[in-house]
């Protein structure tokens, strides 16, 4: 997938859960990515972030952080 694309995405979806009441945000978009990504798309994702992240929203990259982290 392109990085322009995987940014898209994964901003998106930080979009959508800034907009959803409860706080919490970082780990719902974490839970969608461990959900509904595949490994190789998340494991890019932690790629691209390690090469600066450019053009994602901090959200994202917060979220990233707890994609190695077990789910509650």
């Amino acid at each position: 997938m392109s990085p322009e694309k995987l940014v898209y995405m994964a901003n998106q979806i930080a979009t959508f859960f800034k907009s959803q009441p409860g706080g919490g945000a970082a780990e719902k978009i974490a839970g969608h990515l461990r959900d509904f990504w595949e490994p190789r798309m998340r494991r890019q994702l932690l790629d691209f972030i390690a090469e600066g992240g450019a053009g994602l929203d901090p959200l994202v990259i917060e979220a990233a952080k707890r994609l190695n982290a077990p789910a509650d």
